[in-house]
């Protein structure tokens, strides 16, 4: 940093990242980010996150986890709506994060083929 405006810029990065992870949204995001699931590669799922929701500015908010207990799914993502409903997503992807962030946090609409219900069948 070589000025004020640097510091407070970096303040003003900083804090609309914060924004993304607390507050009232109408989904939250929380990525496992336990070592199975990093090892899994869900640090790139949650940069995804982060940047699609900031991006589109989705009401949503992304936090993450330690292990969530099913390591040969990771990595795994849960999506909690308002009223507490959550949908577990596995065997998570950048890509699959993108298309889950379009439809189910812009769209509403569950990506029923990521669920944990449909890597059980």
């Amino acid at each position: 940093m070589k000025s004020l405006a640097d510091l407070k810029a970096l303040r003003d990065q900083t804090k609309k990242r914060l924004d993304l992870r607390d507050g009232e949204n109408d989904y939250r995001i929380v990525v496992g980010m336990g070592t199975c699931g990093i090892s899994a590669g869900a640090r790139p799922v949650l940069n995804t996150f982060v940047e699609e929701v900031g991006k589109h500015n989705y009401s949503a908010t992304v936090t993450q986890s330690g292990c969530m207990g099913l390591c040969s799914y990771e990595p795994i993502v849960e999506v909690f709506d308002k009223q507490g409903n959550k949908t577990t997503y596995v065997h998570m992807n950048p890509a699959k994060a993108e298309e889950v962030a379009r439809k189910h946090i812009g769209q509403g609409e569950i990506c029923e083929e990521f669920t944990i219900g449909a890597a059980g069948r």
